[in-house]
């Protein structure tokens, strides 16, 4: 019997709530996490996880009690430092006491064992996270279904590395968001061990799961490959042929690709959109149709791996700077490879958002919206009238020193405001307000 907690002795108001505006339900306050060891040994047949987390966290107030993010697992035994403690399972939270109040600036470890069906989180955005295939499993957890898999700290702003062991049958290859370490097969089963070395937020992190071969998608350069089912070479091989010019190209737009290799996980099943994880991009057997209909979308989720992965919102509210910055991406490729340019598809779009009511202000959207198609357009419409405003001679540069700052850290748009003020010698504030924080459409500038 989980035994029940009192109220918290000396915490502050806040540490078991995460700072998050828009979803403070998901991620928690008080602390923040360093590296997550994750042991799991995952059965396909019955859809059984057991699991095994070692979390480093360092405290950034007085603890007398914590919680984190998971779903509906058995909780089999919860020690901090070794110690067994107290602990209450209730809905994805995990409430955490240890034997004596952690200090401000103390780093602690948790060790969380648990066992039993992952499940997706379910909420206005359909299921999120762990999600069984016909044949195989998908983990595509934005913006909150990491407690599906694994216990976190699952808000945005709380980066970490990562050492995942994932065993599972033979006949199945792993893939796992990081650099593969190790590999060892056994009679049944292989044991398949990846580390993500540069800080990650918990819904980036991915498990990939499934009957693949392994395929190079570019030669030379950044390696780049396709995990891919059978059958589906021929197609694949024409509709990402142009993967090395695309990296090519937004390498030279935004500076180095952020990781070690990019990684392209064709699911043998159909999805309704393409989902970026880190240094991963996941898109659906529909999407592959030997004609290059959705190469605009292997450039959008390409471009995340600068706009989203390594440089992450520090709050959802901010969620434009992931959408927007990797929309615009689309159009200078159309633009790189001969197709419409940039100027053509800001002024097809802002045509389009003038015949619909906008609503909502593009730096604050609301929950209900932060995915809504107006956050894409308008947010790369922004980018585009800031490009006019102070030239392509110093948006790109703006573009690429903002990636520079702020690699595998957090971004917010006051920062990106503060920013852009730096490259232009004309006050952008104008610009800002009324393309980011007014519903009504400004006109675009030419």
């Amino acid at each position: 019997m989980t035994p029940k907690l009192p109220g918290p002795r000396g915490a502050k108001p806040g540490a078991d709530r995460s700072t998050d505006s828009y979803l403070p339900e998901h991620g928690n306050g008080g602390y923040r996490v360093a590296h997550y060891d994750l042991d799991l040994d995952y059965r396909i047949a019955s859809n059984r996880l057991g699991g095994k987390a070692a979390i480093t966290a360092v405290a950034e107030q007085a603890l007398s009690r914590f919680t984190l993010d998971i779903g509906a697992f058995r909780i089999q035994d919860v020690r901090v430092d070794g110690w067994p403690v107290k602990h209450a399972h209730r809905g994805h939270k995990l409430t955490v006491r240890p034997e004596r109040p952690i200090d401000a600036g103390d780093t602690f470890r948790v060790d969380i064992r648990y066992s039993g069906p992952p499940r997706p989180v379910s909420g206005r955005w359909g299921d999120i996270g762990w999600d069984e295939l016909t044949d195989g499993v998908l983990v595509a957890s934005q913006p909150n279904g990491a407690p599906s898999w694994f216990p976190c700290n699952d808000r945005p702003g709380d980066k970490a590395t990562y050492r995942v062991a994932l065993t599972a049958a033979n006949p199945y290859t792993v893939l796992v968001t990081g650099d593969l370490v190790s590999r060892w097969r056994g009679a049944g089963t292989t044991r398949w061990v990846y580390e993500r070395r540069e800080p990650t937020a918990a819904y980036l992190m991915s498990v990939q799961i499934g009957r693949y071969e392994l395929v190079d998608l570019a030669v030379g350069g950044v390696p780049q490959r396709a995990a891919i089912p059978a059958g589906l070479r021929a197609g694949v091989a024409h509709d990402f042929g142009r993967h090395g010019e695309i990296m090519a190209t937004l390498q030279r737009f935004f500076g180095p690709y952020p990781f070690n290799e990019y990684v392209v996980v064709v699911a043998d099943d159909d999805l309704d959109d393409p989902v970026e994880a880190q240094g991963m991009a996941v898109f659906g057997r529909n999407h592959i149709d030997g004609l290059r209909t959705y190469e605009r979308l292997a450039v959008h989720e390409l471009a995340h791996q600068w706009f989203g992965n390594s440089l992450t919102v520090a709050d959802w509210r901010h969620i434009w700077l992931n959408e927007g910055f990797a929309t615009y991406a689309e159009w200078l490729w159309s633009e790189e490879c001969g197709d419409r340019p940039a100027d053509t598809l800001a002024a097809q779009w802002h045509a389009h958002l003038a015949l619909h009511p906008a609503g909502i202000t593009v730096a604050n959207p609301g929950v209900a919206r932060m995915f809504d198609p107006l956050v894409y357009k308008r947010g790369a419409l922004t980018l585009h009238a800031l490009r006019k405003k102070i030239g392509a001679g110093s948006f790109f540069p703006l573009i690429r020193s903002w990636i520079t700052d702020h690699q595998h850290a957090t971004v917010t748009t006051e920062e990106f405001k503060a920013h852009a003020q730096r490259f232009s010698r004309e006050p952008l504030n104008d610009l800002f307000t009324t393309w980011l924080d007014t519903p009504a459409l400004p006109p675009l500038p030419r």
